[in-house]
């Protein structure tokens, strides 16, 4: 099932031309859009926005040692690797495709965005969803890698969202449920 997942949306982009070039870009730089969303959240004036970085931040890095020890367990080279017909629009060497990288990066950050600001940021998710899917259009990942991202990426977001704010690293008072709210 995960081939065929996978040539239904890589073969589109043989069928729809003149999106490649669209999905590419988003594909190679909506990283670069996310980053500079960090920056400017973790560089404001808002209290909150500090908090919700670092959370973020953290739970990336747990993301991605997850998604490392996993990929230790389950390998596989990317489609155009592995299989014949392969419409590749991203030159990169073979390595590891599971999970993918890009998938957890963004959906981690997505997802915390969305569980400490919860307006305007179904935005973000629905820009991790395209991400995800650029890279299967691409013919860099398997449905199952961007699938096992999202998941790593939105555990691990949540976890550090329930688990970041309550650590107290100073002589101020743990935050409550109602100020986490208020964030």
């Amino acid at each position: 099932m995960n081939i065929e997942i996978f040539r239904m949306i890589n073969d589109a982009g043989k069928e729809f031309e003149a999106l490649n070039p669209v999905l590419v870009f988003i594909a190679n730089n909506a990283i670069y859009l996310l980053a500079a969303a960090v920056l400017i959240y973790l560089f404001s004036r808002k209290p909150g926005n500090r908090l919700m970085i670092m959370s973020g931040l953290v739970s990336l890095i747990l993301a991605e040692v997850a998604g490392k020890i996993g990929g230790m367990f389950h390998s596989n080279h990317q489609p155009f690797a592995t299989l014949a017909d392969v419409n590749q629009l991203i030159e990169m060497e073979v390595n590891n495709s599971f999970p993918s990288d890009h998938t957890i990066i963004f959906f981690t950050m997505a997802v915390t965005f969305w569980l400490f600001k919860r307006k305007h940021t179904y935005l973000w998710i629905l820009l991790a969803g395209i991400v995800g899917l650029s890279r299967i259009w691409a013919g860099v990942h398997y449905p199952a890698d961007i699938l096992v991202g999202a998941i790593l990426g939105s555990g691990f977001a949540y976890l550090g969202y329930r688990v970041i704010p309550t650590i107290n690293l100073s002589s101020k008072n743990k935050l409550t449920g109602k100020e986490m709210k208020n964030l």
